[in-house]
């Protein structure tokens, strides 16, 4: 973990080498720039979209664009969610120490660095289609709804869903100028996707969260969180199937998703049991994996 400094007032010519570097290392914390499993699993459902949507051979140029809206998209939300957080984050263990709630950034070098990456997804937009920018607004504002979802509703984990599946939806509408119902079909798949593998990571906080009054579906759902989970993964893999049906893919893509559904199992019993914060986490990052799988068989499927 990084030696964190006081509230610092800015990067500035004036401020010795040391203290600039301290105040960058701040920032990357900031955008999370050392764990990117956030980025991966808000890309990997557009790319789903893409694959699917040009029968396995996606254009380079919407893959990187996509790619990088993720990365730009993704750290524009944490850094929303941390403005937003900062007094909780005090109050919570693991986020204790987040570079906005310990003063090591300021609000003011926080907000420049969200208008600075949201100009870059302006910039990534028009790029794209008419259609997929009028959809862009929607994402920005779920992006910013979401950090309050926990203060008020007691499944905060569907807001990320909606907000990470849109992703698809503006994939979908980049690819084929319309909207069809595979593209809602996945983004269905991607809400329950997500709001399983959240739960995973909300089981991290679960203590600190009841003690403070925050939100969450691991207290929502309590010792029935693993049928909950399993709920969700299973009405994800059911519509992944129909997508796949629907598009006639090939029996190389129900393999996949027979595979991607053991192996599920196999997590879904392990939160059977009373886990630690650090099992948590490693059972949430392995959803980057599953997310990745799931983009092969699409592939695989078409070709």
């Amino acid at each position: 973990m990084l030696d964190l400094p006081p509230p610092a007032v800015g990067i500035s010519p004036a401020l010795p080498p040391r203290d600039r570097a301290t105040t960058l290392a701040s920032l990357a914390q900031l955008m999370r720039l050392p764990n990117q499993s956030g980025t991966f699993l808000l890309m990997l459902p557009t790319l789903w979209a893409l694959v699917l949507a040009f029968h396995g051979r996606p254009p380079l140029t919407l893959v990187l664009i996509f790619a990088v809206g993720s990365f730009i998209m993704r750290t524009a939300g944490v850094i929303m969610n941390d403005l937003a957080d900062r007094s909780l984050d005090r109050h919570v263990e693991r986020t204790r120490m987040r570079p906005l709630a310990s003063g090591a950034v300021t609000i003011q070098q926080a907000l420049l660095l969200l208008v600075l990456l949201l100009a870059g997804a302006i910039a990534l937009l028009l790029l794209l289609n008419p259609l997929a920018i009028m959809l862009s607004p929607v994402a920005v504002l779920l992006a910013a709804l979401y950090p309050f979802a926990k203060r008020v509703l007691s499944l905060p984990q569907s807001v990320l869903g909606i907000a990470f599946g849109w992703g698809v939806i503006m994939a979908w509408a980049a690819a084929t100028t319309h909207l069809s119902l595979s593209s809602w079909l996945l983004y269905a798949a991607t809400i329950c996707w997500a709001i399983a593998y959240d739960t995973i990571y909300a089981l991290q906080d679960r203590h600190d969260d009841l003690r403070i009054g925050v939100k969450s579906s691991a207290i929502l759902f309590g010792r029935y969180v693993w049928i909950a989970v399993a709920s969700c993964l299973t009405t994800m893999l059911l519509l992944l199937g129909l997508t796949g049906w629907m598009n006639e893919l090939n029996v190389a893509f129900y393999g996949a998703l027979a595979a991607i559904g053991g192996f599920l199992t196999v997590q879904v019993m392990a939160l059977r049991k009373n886990i630690d914060p650090s099992t948590a986490f490693r059972l949430f990052q392995h959803h980057v994996w599953i997310g990745a799988a799931v983009l092969a068989g699409i592939w695989i499927g078409c070709v």
